[in-house]
């Protein structure tokens, strides 16, 4: 939707732009300014790439091969956006790549030398991007801002994950952009509530202060025993439709809760969607989802789930065919997956006693029990656990 912005962050490998993007989009949050942060290269960067401890991150973050069809889908997603958005583009764009850029509206850009943001800038102009801040990054040093209109131009210093940036010079980068980003909140869930297949919505931020749950601006800082909270307070078994940020483990156990009613989610890319519902079987040789089992102690098992695309589409769903549920009672789903997907998953293996969703900065969160020790919202022994690394077959 051409009303929102699509503010591109570029810049060469290693200058910090994921970082940026990161720092930018939580800075967002906490002023309530509602948009979506699209990683729109296939090198497995994510919230959780900055959230988790980096030595699990440098273990099981996977980089995937660009496509001319994840290219497609980006720039798809792009220009159908519901909401304003930061896109992450990739450091080394080959020609056909740079379809992305087309269909953005505006950029920042970042870059450690003057003629790597040379490059960046001229690349901008091609396609009729505005530029709106251009930065040096170096690690060394102090903040800096060196102009602020109409271009603003600064020096940003230790751009490195898991680490949050709060000094002056990010945050009058912060000002600079805000602008660009502030809609109506009330208009935008207006839009959406009209648009929601089932009357009763439910928006994940309101329901956070309701419940007492700590939210900066718009950033909700769930955690696992907020759970039982939330469940005890949505109504079971009735239609419902969920909007709003949260974790895998969060939407996997409202869907389960809401089961076998209709449930939905609201997805930055497709709107409205319903979890597809997946079948059992021997999947395919060339399967766009594999799975690997991995035992743990007393009968635990981990269900670890890989796309072996860079980007699943929503609309190809119905082809996916998962492996038959193993005879446990402690199963955990595990897999850097989009939500959808996990809610899918989660509520196809409902049938074990205990369920339970892992998720690298909290641990393998219990979001479904029939009896037993576990609850909704417990986190699992790590030594219950088998936790999740690649291995020499992946």
């Amino acid at each position: 939707m051409e009303l929102f912005p699509a503010l591109l962050i570029g810049g060469p490998p290693h200058s910090g732009k994921s970082v940026l993007a990161y720092n930018l989009s939580q800075a967002f949050r906490c002023l309530g300014l509602e948009h979506y942060l699209l990683r729109a290269a296939p090198d497995g960067e994510g919230d959780w790439s900055n959230e988790a401890d980096q030595s699990l991150v440098r273990a099981i973050r996977v980089k995937n091969d660009w496509s001319r069809q994840f290219v497609d889908n980006i720039c798809r997603d792009i220009a159908n956006r519901h909401l304003p958005l930061l896109v992450d583009v990739g450091g080394r764009p080959e020609p056909w790549q740079k379809a992305i850029f087309g269909q953005c509206t505006h950029a920042v850009l970042i870059a450690a030398t003057p003629q790597a943001l040379d490059v960046w800038r001229l690349d901008a102009h091609r396609h009729n991007l505005t530029v709106l801040a251009e930065l040096k990054s170096t690690l060394e040093g102090e903040p800096e801002i060196y102009s602020r209109q109409p271009v603003f131009q600064a020096r940003l210093t230790n751009l490195q994950r898991g680490q949050l940036l709060d000094d002056p010079v990010f945050n009058a980068l912060v000002d600079h952009l805000q602008p660009y980003f502030r809609f109506s909140a009330d208009e935008l869930r207006q839009i959406r509530r009209q648009m929601a297949p089932v009357d009763s919505v439910v928006e994940l931020t309101p329901l956070a202060r309701t419940l007492g749950v700590p939210v900066d601006g718009e950033k909700v800082h769930w955690r696992p025993d907020h759970l039982p909270q939330v469940l005890n307070y949505l109504p079971s078994g009735e239609p419902l439709a969920l909007e709003g940020r949260a974790p895998n483990w969060l939407y996997a156990a409202i869907a389960l809760h809401t089961y076998p009613a209709d449930f939905y989610q609201f997805d930055v890319r497709q709107g409205w969607i319903a979890p597809p519902v997946l079948a059992f079987g021997d999947p395919p040789a060339e399967s766009l989802l594999t799975c690997r089992r991995l035992d743990g102690p007393d009968g635990q098992v981990t269900l670890d789930f890989r796309l072996e695309v860079a980007y699943l589409d929503y609309l190809e769903a119905d082809r996916l065919v998962i492996p038959p549920l193993p005879p446990t009672d402690l199963l955990v789903i595990s897999g850097r997956l989009p939500h959808w997907l996990t809610v899918s998953l989660a509520v196809a293996c409902r049938g074990v006693k205990t369920l339970a969703v892992y998720q690298p900065q909290a641990g393998a969160v219990v979001v479904w029990a029939r009896g037993g020790p576990f609850a909704p919202g417990d986190i699992l022994p790590p030594e219950r656990v088998s936790i999740p690394a690649p291995d020499a077959a992946r």
